[in-house]
């Protein structure tokens, strides 16, 4: 059995490293690349530059993840949406950077997710053939991906009784058997976007939190630390702005029509064991569906809308009532238990940064966000700057490889081309390996090789080895690790993103205290050195 295993060199990220490297980095030498935004892209950028040999400065107004990464699905889709729309390269692309995260760089936060797809009495037989033509065609892109079968396995056709096994929420009434189907599902998202901020960081990326970008330019960005208010300047050679639905406010000639995803949180007891997921599909639609994803954490997580949104863009977007009936209604289309407004506990939005690709003069109507195409841009500005836009978090690595290369030629740089397609993250190992790890399987989903370094933290301290609050897995071992190691620098950090514990607002408010003790007992014991 393997032993606890120490962070990865110069991968831990915690508020004394912010500070010293935040005062080399203003008004110090230029470096080669500087990276605005740390959600998935961004931090993949400072990843594949940093890989590359690049110096690279990364920041972000907030901290990571802190926008669009950590609300999404939780799901590494493999292309088949894009199949369904002819968009074929963004579905291979899609397959492909699938199985770089499930086989290669992460598969300890990523691993096959079955669904079933209920052939209800509202699914007529038309449907349910071209929804089986469509995970056929799936599975083809697995192949094609050359993904293997023993990561993915194959969609079949479920009985009546299979069905019910693998959904026991299900309405029995007309059910006429379902479809399995299987795709890439992400532990969560936000530590996807952690793993890859440390893993740059461990390249010599330095990996900035709290300081905004005031103004962009092609050699360089006017900066606040947001802890102190101070001003200053970056000088780099070339600069990335991967600021997803805010980059249009740090770079003219940049159009984002945001698209609102919402999902619900519901009490995994109020539905019964849920061994799969389900693709529910939404009446007198073809290809839209909505999702019921069970967490393992005593939450299942609804979802998923796709409306426009329109006026200022606020930090953190709220999940509208309409958007919550909407999902409700669905549900209630093929449940035996009946959900209702109260029994959601939660619900969180996410704004996708879809690229305005229409006429400013365009007289017609706009199309549906739901209908643009999901195909990211990366775009130089007549100044120098690099945007890179819309795409998805499954393509997050390749995204990030493009708007490097445009840096690097934009800013004349000597880099070879990107390592990342085969450049493990922080805690990724084989399958034998994990399963070596002497911890449990809830942490390895979540730290891979580190999860029993986090598990020793407990048995160091033994109050650490209890959970935060009542039904909850998250232990104060794993708030203290995120402090020590990952960068969280307050509660919301502890609470919102290392951990999500805050998708509901009564466990936030439950497991405050435990986030303020953990933050305090670390300031005591820096502030004794």
């Amino acid at each position: 059995m393997s032993t606890a295993t120490p962070p990865l060199p110069g991968s831990s990220l915690s508020a004394a490293r912010r500070s010293r490297e935040l005062a080399e980095t203003v008004g110090g030498p230029a470096v080669d690349v500087l990276v605005v935004g740390l959600g998935a892209t961004g931090a993949g950028a400072a990843l594949d530059a940093a890989a590359r040999g690049l110096t690279v400065a990364a920041v972000d107004a907030h901290d990571l993840a802190f926008g669009t990464s950590r609300f999404s699905s939780k799901l590494i889709h493999g292309g088949l949406r894009y199949l369904a729309s002819a968009q074929l390269d963004v579905a291979h692309e899609s397959a492909v950077e699938r199985g770089v995260l499930m086989e290669r760089t992460a598969p300890h936060l990523v691993r096959a997710q079955p669904f079933v797809l209920p052939l209800t009495p509202l699914v007529s037989r038309g449907q349910s053939a071209l929804a089986w033509a469509g995970f056929r065609a799936g599975d083809t892109l697995r192949l094609a991906a050359r993904t293997a079968r023993a990561t993915l396995p194959a969609p079949r056709r479920l009985s009546t009784v299979e069905t019910r096994h693998l959904a026991p929420a299900l309405r029995t009434q007309g059910l006429r058997g379902g479809l399995l189907s299987w795709d890439g599902r992400l532990t969560d998202d936000a530590r996807l976007v952690t793993a890859i901020a440390r893993t740059a960081a461990a390249h010599g990326a330095r990996i900035l939190t709290r300081v905004r970008a005031l103004r962009l330019t092609a050699s360089g960005a006017v900066i606040r630390d947001e802890l102190t208010g101070e001003e200053g300047e970056i000088r780099a050679r070339a600069v990335i702005n991967a600021s997803g639905v805010w980059a249009g406010g740090l770079v003219e000639g940049i159009r984002i029509r945001p698209s609102r995803g919402t999902h619900l949180v519901l009490r995994s007891d109020h539905l019964g064991p849920l061994p799969a997921g389900l693709h529910v599909p939404v009446p007198g639609e073809t290809n839209r569906f909505v999702l019921v994803l069970p967490q393992g954490d005593g939450r299942v997580y609804v979802g998923l809308t796709d409306e426009p949104v329109e006026g200022d863009i606020p930090d953190v977007p709220q999940a509208p009532e309409t958007d919550i009936g909407f999902l409700l209604d669905v549900l209630g289309s093929v449940l035996d238990v009946p959900v209702q407004r109260e029994d959601v506990v939660g619900a969180f939005a996410g704004l996708r940064p879809l690229l305005d690709t229409t006429s400013a003069a365009h007289s017609g109507a706009a199309p549906r966000t739901s209908d643009i195409s999901r195909r990211h841009a990366v775009l130089t500005s007549p100044e120098g700057v690099v945007t890179v836009v819309g795409g998805k978090l499954t393509t997050y690595r390749r995204m990030a490889e493009d708007a490097v290369d445009a840096a690097v030629a934009t800013g004349r740089l000597t880099a070879g081309p990107s390592p990342t397609a085969s450049l493990p993250l922080v805690g990724a190992a084989s399958p034998d390996a994990l399963g070596s790890v002497r911890a449990p399987r809830r942490l390895v989903q979540r730290y891979g090789t580190e999860a029993a370094a986090v598990r020793a933290l407990g048995a160091r301290h033994p109050r650490l080895e209890e959970p935060v609050l009542p039904g909850h897995p998250v232990t104060g071992a794993e708030l203290l690790w995120a402090v020590r190691h990952e960068g969280a620098l307050d509660e919301a950090d502890l609470l919102d993103r290392r951990t999500r514990i805050g998708l509901v607002p009564a466990d936030r408010a439950a497991a405050t205290d435990a986030a303020r003790r953990v933050l305090d007992e670390v300031s005591a014991r820096v502030g004794e050195r």
